[in-house]
């Protein structure tokens, strides 16, 4: 069995703090894709560059405090890959692929557009360029998931208040479009949907810090793992943990029948 978690850590740093550790150890997990490190490769501590023995991949953004994503493995990789080939982004830090044998994971962070007008144009240079790059992945003929932050609900199930939201950033017509592309043009499976299809409330992934939102439970399901069909069919568990909180995000907990 393969366990991969995913999580947005909202500055390394500031989960440390914490105790994300500790409780990433517990889990065990083989893989841990991580989002929005919010430092540089200087800025990390020698435990955070091999988190319990596990070998550490970070790319992190050029600018300080920003963005940046990691893969922690118990193996060794193959290969690692920063970046998807896209100047603008990559030197945003938002793409890192490790390859295990016949077996690709990504960790994934999409662009927000909640803060301006031009995060959002921004955004939607991302998408037009990534959608591509998905194609491109699915013509290796390899298994790979892709863990992160979408940045994008998809179905008004995946968010408390979908109404009043359909004109703002993270679930915009064109944004869910977009990723229903994902799935039924491209073939990418949803695998969290896969083995919950009709969850709702305990199915999100990230609160907003305000109106009490993660005590009133008004979430929004944006963190996903996205694999290519075959490795989505062996998902036999997918757990969001919220007994503890180390960010604004949710841990995403999925098992896989595959062995690296």
């Amino acid at each position: 069995m393969l366990r991969i978690i995913s999580l947005n850590l909202n500055g390394i740093r500031s989960a440390w703090s914490k105790n994300v550790l500790p409780w990433t150890v517990a889990q065990a997990p083989d893989i841990v894709c991580v989002q929005e490190l919010k430092a540089q490769l200087p800025d990390l501590t020698p435990e955070m560059l091999a988190p319990d023995g596990m070998r550490a991949y970070y790319h992190a953004a050029e600018k300080k405090g920003y963005s940046g994503v990691g893969i922690w493995s118990r193996m060794p990789p193959d290969r690692v890959t920063e970046g998807f080939g896209h100047g603008e982004f990559d030197a945003e830090g938002r793409y890192i692929r490790a390859d295990f044998g016949k077996l690709s994971v990504i960790s994934l962070y999409l662009p927000s557009g909640s803060s301006s007008p031009e995060r959002q144009e921004a955004k939607f240079r991302f998408l037009d360029a990534f959608l591509p790059h998905l194609a491109a992945l699915r013509d290796e003929g390899r298994e790979i998931v892709l863990c992160g932050d979408w940045n994008i609900a998809h179905k008004e199930i995946d968010l408390r208040n979908w109404k009043s939201n359909q004109k703002n950033s993270g679930f915009l017509p064109e944004e869910r479009a977009w990723l229903s592309g994902v799935f039924d043009d491209q073939g990418w499976v949803d695998v969290y949907r896969r083995l919950h299809p009709e969850t709702t409330g305990e199915s999100y992934t990230w609160w907003s810090n305000r109106g009490q939102a993660w005590a009133k439970n008004v979430g929004w399901r944006i963190d996903y793992q996205i694999a290519t069909p075959e490795l989505a069919a062996g998902a036999r568990r997918a757990e969001i943990y919220k007994a503890e909180r180390f960010s604004d995000h949710a841990p995403l907990i999925i098992d896989y029948e595959w062995t690296l």
